[in-house]
């Protein structure tokens, strides 16, 4: 009998033993907080080298300043205010410096009712400030660009400098506006048919990070 109940207390101990830690590793699991990203500690030190942003916007292109031989074309022409919209993504070499490549449009109706069209393709680079969840970078864009106009058609350089801001609403998405200065020439073997188009885009947009 008394053998019978050393092994029955030696069999309850080594159970007791066996349970113990798998009990204390549940109320650890079970301890632990849902984890929420904190967004009033947002720094730049969000960003780092490798993120990666695609930006999508669209918006409104004015025409401004035409030039041709040194001088403004004639005021009277006007043409109408036109669409813009393009399709930029941005690699950050460092939390604030970024690399990418943009593939945008632009149209215009003009005053006799035909379009101009230009498809800039290019490289941009750029930097950013942040304050708090709003970021605000700016960049400049260099590439080729198409235009075709009636019978017309020109393939050349184009040079673009912008600037936006964007409120960093969840760690993937960012919403804003943006605005840019671009030049497309029309440098053609005819010296008197060359024109310096300046317009001016300004566009609601969306980033997308990961």
């Amino acid at each position: 009998m008394h053998i019978a109940r050393s092994n029955l207390v030696l069999a309850i101990i080594l159970i007791l033993t066996a349970c113990f830690p798998l009990t204390l590793a549940a109320q650890e699991d079970g301890d632990d907080p849902d984890v929420e990203p904190d967004w009033e500690l947002y720094t730049a030190d969000l960003y780092s080298r490798g993120d990666q942003t695609f930006l999508i916007s669209l918006g409104t292109t004015f025409p401004t300043v035409f030039v041709n031989k040194g001088e403004v074309i004639d005021p009277k022409f006007n043409p109408r205010v036109g669409g813009t919209g393009s399709l930029i993504y941005s690699y950050y070499l460092h939390s604030r410096f970024f690399l990418g490549g943009e593939l945008s449009g632009m149209f215009i109706n003009t005053r006799r009712k035909n379009n101009l069209f230009i498809i800039p393709l290019g490289v941009r680079v750029g930097t950013q400030f942040i304050v708090w969840r709003f970021e605000f970078p700016i960049n400049l864009s260099l590439g080729m660009a198409w235009h075709t106009y009636l019978d017309f058609a020109h393939y050349g350089f184009y040079m673009k400098f912008g600037a936006g801001a964007y409120f960093r609403a969840t760690s993937s998405w960012s919403f804003g506006i943006s605005a840019d200065w671009s030049w497309y020439p029309e440098w053609t073997s005819v010296k008197n048919h060359n024109v310096n188009g300046n317009f001016v885009n300004t566009m609601i947009s969306a980033r997308y990070h990961f």
